[in-house]
């Protein structure tokens, strides 16, 4: 097959370079730049299966040559990355979304959108389930993120029903691995690099907010499995095992062997207070779980900051 990638540079969109190229596939990487990295889809430039392309999907997109699928993953997707680039973060999600949406419907071929747990924005429902309709502020800083997400989800079907486009909706929820930035933001590049360091793991409020950690193989396992199945309502993907900040906090002070100490800050504005994914829905539909374990994937990912420190 030959697929577009938006955000083909990026942490996800390279895995799933890699997955594609390694299973025969033609792959054509589109970016901006804005915040992918070359160096991550640099061993691929002699492969004749695969072409860069620099571009801004809000812009509208142009692909010489047939196409079966397009992977719409082009976003900014830290907290400081849709706070400092918050009309582009708007922008990707909205015109973005709709370019590539239009782009599919040209060339006949099929769509996945990936999604975020954050369109469940602080979410009353735990676990949270794909019936859930979420609690977002559409107004505070970071629903310039989720909002721009929860549009996409809505264009995405809305050119499934109108215009019989066949859509797929992941739900990603916090995934880590290699090539995610150092300067990304998240919590695991933040608090890995921190520890080696040897700075201060810097917690928000009392630590006791919980977020649940899947390693990047698993998810473009189950982006994979999504794309075979048809199905076209969200799927989450994410990893069940739940922990708080603090817990998680204390795990990388173990793994890397950090004497770093804990400093507490507060809370950002709207950030959320639980995070677990229900993925009964992947399970019956695409006979997926995550398979790595918490701890197997953060001992990689730590090597692999340690390799570019």
């Amino acid at each position: 097959m030959r697929i577009l990638i938006t955000g083909g540079a990026g942490f996800i969109g390279s895995h799933m370079t890699d997955r594609l190229i390694a299973e025969g596939h033609r792959v054509v990487a589109m970016d901006n730049l804005v915040t992918g990295d070359l160096a991550n889809i640099a061993h691929h430039r002699s492969n004749p299966n695969f072409e860069f392309i620099h571009h801004d999907v809000s812009n509208h997109i142009h692909v010489a040559g047939d196409l079966d699928w397009v992977l719409h993953f082009a976003s900014p997707a830290s907290p400081i990355d849709y706070l400092q680039l918050p009309i582009q973060t708007l922008k990707v999600g909205a015109l973005g979304t709709h370019n590539a949406l239009g782009l599919a419907k040209a060339k006949g071929a099929k769509f996945v959108l990936t999604s975020t747990s954050e369109v469940y924005g602080d979410p009353l429902v735990h676990p949270q389930h794909e019936e859930y309709w979420g609690n977002v502020n559409p107004i505070g800083p970071r629903g310039v993120y989720d909002e721009a997400k929860r549009f996409a989800e809505a264009v995405a079907m809305a050119y499934h029903r109108e215009h019989k486009v066949d859509v797929r909706i992941v739900r990603i929820f916090n995934t880590y691995g290699p090539r995610n930035r150092v300067n990304d933001g998240r919590v695991v590049p933040t608090f890995i690099n921190q520890a080696l360091r040897g700075e201060a793991l810097t917690v928000f409020g009392e630590g006791r907010q919980t977020r649940s950690f899947q390693y990047v193989d698993d998810l473009i396992e189950g982006i994979r499995r999504l794309m075979e199945t048809q199905f076209n309502k969200p799927v989450n993907i994410g990893n069940p095992n739940e922990m708080t900040i603090l817990e998680f906090a204390k795990l990388i002070l173990r793994l890397t062997g950090s004497r770093s100490e804990i400093e507490y800050r507060p809370l950002p504005v709207d950030d959320p207070k639980t995070r677990k994914p229900d993925i009964s829905r992947a399970k019956e539909v695409l006979g997926w779980e995550p398979r790595v374990p918490v701890e197997e994937g953060l001992k990689k990912t730590i090597e692999w900051y340690r390799s570019i420190m």
